[in-house]
């Protein structure tokens, strides 16, 4: 996450805006001259601590996201592969970005170089066999294509305020994408359309903004990091109105859980709100459909209660979520909702689904066996 301010600050990761541990020395020695650290989200990054030697640090950081296989390093392509980044005036004994470049009367000149693998490093090993082997069938990809790069010499539109909203309500994802290429303030005009009085509509905006940003940060992960903050910074904002934003939270992590999945957890403040409370259970199942290890991992136990809450749509919400991560553990709670008849709406894809918290409990219970008939074949 970008950061301007005189004072040394602690440094960040610039794919997913999270602050980053002190790199170390690698275990094993091999050509290694720079100490090295990997992020949350799966990136990288080495340090040089002179600044003098960043080709050096970009080819042993490469080589490191690569598992050491050489041979795959010189065959990725960049922007489309991997990605790559830097931070710089790095001081690397304090741990601090001193953008002063100057700390104690000592000069810092240090880089973190960073490299993010677009893809399991089994999946581009098969990838550069297929350029020999067309006939090969392809990997199964867990995260979005990276998104071609648009050809510098075409006219670059401007975005506004009415044209973003028309583009949402047309649900045109592949023209708001292209737009967010060629005008930043496209994402600030998309989290405008949060405030949508309709929550209908809304939940059909959350819908367009999280394609678009999972396309969009296939290139700029760091601007989707910072909306992502910016959004938590306003559902902590006692004063502010908190429409849409957990929900677009939830949205787009689950749209690149890869990159932000380290985001989820932090939804777990807002679940005793009750304005919050379903938007919460509905953002973590959305999370949960695409990876719900991420949701085991998050200490999800506090939420049991909300499979005896008075509000019918918190009930089914939760055994919602409960069923998507085969949460064996309140199997018994669930079963006591096999007779609640209530009706509750759940939206998936921006569409809202009728149904019963009964229908949700036996899908969940559906689940949560399937998990132990796979436990016992095993």
């Amino acid at each position: 996450m970008s950061k301007s301010n005189s004072q040394p600050v602690r440094p960040w990761c610039p794919f997913c805006g999270e602050n980053i541990s002190p790199p170390v020395e690698p275990r094993q020695r091999k050509m290694d001259e720079f100490k090295l650290g990997r992020c949350q989200c799966g990136a990288l990054y080495v340090s040089d601590p002179t600044g003098h030697n960043v080709g050096a640090a970009m080819v042993e950081c490469l080589v490191r996201a690569c598992d050491d296989n050489w041979d795959l390093a010189w065959d990725l392509d960049a922007d489309e592969d991997y990605l790559t980044n830097r931070l710089d005036n790095y001081d690397e004994p304090t741990h601090q970005i001193v953008e002063t470049r100057n700390l104690d009367g000592r000069a810092v000149r240090g880089v973190l170089y960073f490299v993010r693998v677009n893809s399991d490093v089994n999946d581009l090993t098969a990838k550069i066999s297929r350029k020999d082997n067309k006939s090969a069938p392809p990997p199964a990809l867990s995260i979005p294509a990276m998104e071609p790069l648009r050809k510098p010499d075409r006219k670059k539109q401007r975005a506004t305020k009415l044209m973003v909203k028309d583009l949402a309500d047309e649900e045109n994802v592949l023209v708001l994408v292209d737009l967010c290429f060629d005008d930043k303030r496209t994402i600030r005009f998309m989290q405008r359309l949060l405030y949508e009085p309709d929550y209908e509509q809304r939940m059909r905006y959350i819908n367009v903004i999280a394609q678009v940003c999972g396309r969009y940060s296939t290139r700029h992960p760091g601007a989707i990091s910072d909306l992502l903050h910016r959004l938590y910074e306003a559902c902590s904002d006692s004063a502010a109105t908190h429409w849409g934003l957990v929900e677009a939270i939830g949205a787009i992590i689950a749209e690149r859980t890869d990159i932000f999945g380290a985001f989820a957890r932090h939804l777990l403040m807002f679940r005793e709100t009750p304005a919050t409370r379903v938007s919460v259970l509905w953002s973590l199942s959305e999370i949960a459909r695409h990876r719900p290890a991420i949701i085991r991992d998050a200490p999800f136990y506090c939420l049991f209660n909300m499979l005896k809450h008075p509000d019918p749509a918190t009930r089914g919400h939760a055994a919602l979520l409960f069923g998507l991560i085969q949460a064996d553990e309140v199997k018994n709670q669930i079963k006591e909702l096999l007779d609640d008849e209530a009706i509750i709406i759940v939206y998936h894809h921006g569409r809202p689904q009728t149904t019963t918290v009964k229908q949700i409990a036996q899908e969940a219970l559906k689940r949560i066996d399937e998990k132990g008939e796979n436990n016992e074949s095993e």
